[in-house]
């Protein structure tokens, strides 16, 4: 049963990007069929196939010791007992490690790493799926960095790309989370593995919830230079890029504990009103969340929650897409014990997205300040490239459950 649902997950999510295409007779079916197979490929690789899991698992160790040497800074700044003070704290467990990954990101950038892996990668998407080398190109560095971080690879391009190309890439921002804060959530207790899955999975995703929305219907070619790195002020030297890095993965460690203490401020006040209101009605247990859980339930089902986890997988996504993931997921791993392994992987891929509201605002700054010429497109299109976006995550979730019920089965 596990297995029809998420398989009616995944064309319901294609559906609902079909009926909101501006174009349908246009939809490049090529483009569809391939950017699923590569969606699919990857999960099934992952969680099917024995030996694909294994090779992750390999990677995602690996990492987690990279990871843990960030340890040694926040011991020197914070004390050798921080921990056994404090307990875990996202103050000092999970940020500071956002400000080293940054740090590492810079120097990969530096070196010319990042540059390669994510040519290759998008040359791959661009010959695949048929789409411009431009906005594969953004959908792969995606991957690596912030929605706002990745246009710059292909700033010289942006005033000249197609309206579906200017919207693939707000989708496959929209789609995809920040290697940096990938990071901090493996900090929280999220499972790495499913956070590189679901972030891989996001780049052809996007590409392929953009053009079925908007496929392209302009004839417009753009010569690409694939040396341009998108930094117009490069560091001279690795100590610099270091020190951009952290600098840069600091703004983002302020701007997610800032958002951090603002909304569960925000939403604490928002459950005592609710609360109080529901008193009066005899309703106890009147939240926020209580109410996102109760409006998407059927979503959570439809990707393949059981019923009775339901609620709280909706509830989850609802504060991912009304709040951030980052709440989101905070909240997710406080109950993720006492949610079955299946739910926990579904929500984990739901969750891994920078889809929702206030991204509209962070794309029309970051975005529009790269090309202000396309501020008014990009305000226009801010909505549409949301839902885009969760439309991915929630295909990612229902194909991740359906491989991981064949697994099971």
């Amino acid at each position: 049963m596990t297995i029809l649902v998420s398989i009616a997950g995944v064309l319901a999510m294609l559906g609902i990007g079909w009926l909101l295409s501006t174009n349908r007779a246009a939809i490049n079916r090529r483009t569809v069929l391939v950017a699923v197979a590569i969606q699919s490929g990857i999960a099934a690789l992952v969680l099917y196939v024995p030996q694909g899991g294994q090779a992750l698992n390999a990677a995602v160790r690996a990492v987690q010791h990279v990871i843990n040497y960030a340890k040694d800074g926040i011991r020197f700044v914070f004390g050798e007992n921080f921990e056994q003070n404090l307990g875990f704290t996202v103050a000092l467990n999970v940020l500071p490690v956002i400000v080293f990954i940054g740090a590492m990101m810079s120097v990969l950038y530096y070196l010319g790493i990042m540059q390669r892996v994510v040519g290759t990668l998008g040359g791959w998407l661009h010959k695949l799926l048929g789409t411009s080398q431009p906005e594969s190109i953004s959908a792969v560095s995606n991957i690596f960095v912030g929605h706002t971080d990745a246009p710059l690879v292909i700033r010289p391009y942006l005033k000249d790309m197609t309206q579906s190309e200017l919207f693939a890439v707000m989708v496959g921002g929209c789609a995809t989370i920040a290697s940096a804060v990938m990071m901090g959530f493996a900090q929280l207790g999220v499972d790495l593995k499913y956070l590189i899955t679901a972030s891989f999975m996001a780049a052809p995703g996007g590409l392929l919830m953009a053009k079925i929305m908007m496929p392209e219907t302009e004839q417009r070619q753009i010569a690409f230079d694939p040396k341009y790195t998108g930094d117009e002020d490069p560091p001279v030297n690795i100590f610099e890029a270091i020190g951009n890095g952290a600098m840069t993965g600091l703004q983002v460690a302020l701007s997610v504990g800032a958002m951090l203490v603002a909304f569960v401020a925000i939403v604490a006040v928002i459950n005592g009103i609710l609360t109080g209101i529901g008193g009066w009605f005899g309703m106890e247990g009147l939240t926020l969340q209580w109410l996102l859980g109760k409006l998407f339930f059927p979503v959570a089902l439809v990707i393949g929650v059981p019923w009775g986890e339901a609620a709280e997988a909706g509830s989850l996504i609802g504060q991912k897409l009304v709040i951030n993931e980052f709440y989101a997921y905070v909240n997710f791993v406080g109950i993720k014990e006492t949610l079955s392994p299946q739910t926990q992987l579904v929500v984990t891929f739901a969750l891994c997205g920078f889809a929702n509201l206030s991204s509209i605002a962070i794309l029309l700054g970051g975005l529009g300040a790269i090309v202000p010429e396309r501020r008014h497109d990009i305000a226009r299109l801010g909505l549409r490239a949301v839902i885009g976006g969760t439309l991915v995550n929630l295909m990612n979730a229902s194909l991740a459950g359906l491989f991981f019920a064949l697994q099971a089965a």
